[in-house]
């Protein structure tokens, strides 16, 4: 008991440091005001999300493309990229829909960097608001391009300084079974992909779109970043994204015919996107071609429940670590396919669906 009481004094004492402090940031409304969406790109980007959402529905015969930088982290190389990419997308508009990824915040296994919102300057100071501020002004920046953007939505409070402006959204193999994210998921106008868990199982996303698709009553924040009770309708646009496993790929004929039978046994629409990173490539980011050439070998042989891909490309081939001395292009997160082949590999997939 005595022990129990001195715990407690130790825990009341004003004087014991804090384990947390607080630092405030913009509300995601003061942001939207600060940077807002121009009429012009708001139409925009309703137009992209009704594109995506045509591919992802099999009305639109096209293979939906989710291409860039693993994650950003200087804005002059993901404008540079970005400016490649929107030179490239008339070309092959008529076989891909090209959309690029703007990956801001980035799940971490233990520690590291996670993402230009947390650490736009590099060097652990967690400038948080100057984050923020600069991720939204790149998204708006990638989008004057012409481009639909894609990210990966993994912090809910993050998620409403963005959401105004993707056209298509992912949640991870880490946090597919999240109930909060499923509950976010069910209150956003966009497509979403679910990823199969770490694991390679699949019951973790089909019941995370499941849950999406119905309405929700659930703790959050109003776009003033006051506390409140949000009430969603339901998100009837997601769908599943195979990453592989802990076991291997899992987008050969076999795997994507498994996880076909498995949607349409729950009742969920057989819309299969395929990860050709992670687990897909065992990691290694020159096996993706391959693996993008095996999905366009299995949609030229009639399966229609493929409908896109991801791929992991930058200007430059491979990664680096974060330091000091970081070279131009080149990504600080997982490794990429560099331009030159990204560009030869999106040119050849579009002539071998053209027959």
């Amino acid at each position: 008991m005595n022990a129990q009481l001195n715990a407690l004094a130790i825990t009341c004492n004003p004087a014991a440091p804090a384990r947390r402090s607080a630092h405030p940031l913009p509300s995601p409304a003061l942001l939207r005001q600060r940077l807002p969406l121009s009429a012009a790109l708001d139409e925009r980007v309703r137009d992209d999300r009704k594109a995506i959402r045509a591919v992802l529905n099999g009305d639109d015969p096209r293979l939906l493309v989710v291409v860039g930088p693993c994650s950003l982290h200087d804005p002059v190389s993901a404008l540079e990229y970005a400016a490649r990419l929107a030179e490239l997308a008339p070309q092959v508009s008529d076989q891909l829909l090209l959309v690029m990824r703007t990956y801001v915040e980035k799940p971490r296994t233990t520690v590291g960097w996670k993402g230009l919102v947390y650490d736009p300057r590099l060097d652990g100071s967690a400038d948080m608001a100057e984050g923020l501020h600069l991720s939204r002004r790149l998204m708006l920046d990638i989008l004057a391009c012409g481009l639909p953007i894609a990210s990966e939505l993994l912090q809910p409070l993050a998620a409403g300084y963005f959401d105004d402006l993707l056209g298509w959204a992912a949640i991870g193999a880490r946090t597919s079974e999240s109930q909060i994210h499923r509950e976010m998921v069910s209150g956003l106008d966009l497509p979403v992909g679910f990823k199969n868990g770490t694991d390679g199982s699949l019951g973790i996303a089909c019941d995370a779109m499941r849950a999406a698709a119905h309405p929700h009553q659930h703790f959050g924040i109003d776009e003033l970043g006051h506390p409140a009770l949000l009430s969603t309708r339901g998100n009837p646009d997601t769908h599943l994204v195979l990453r592989g496993g802990h076991a291997g790929p899992n987008y050969d004929e076999n795997s994507v015919a498994q996880a076909r039978d498995a949607l349409q046994r729950q009742g969920i629409a057989a819309r299969i996107m395929v990860d050709c990173s992670h687990a897909n490539s065992g990691k290694n980011p020159l096996r993706q071609p391959a693996v993008l050439q095996n999905v366009i070998d299995q949609r030229l042989a009639g399966d229609g429940a493929l409908r896109g891909v991801m791929l992991e490309s930058h200007l430059f081939e491979g990664c680096q670590p974060l330091s000091e001395d970081l070279r131009y292009g080149v990504s600080i997160t997982d490794g990429c396919l560099g331009w030159s082949a990204t560009e030869q590999l999106l040119l050849h997939g579009a002539d071998r669906l053209r027959g």
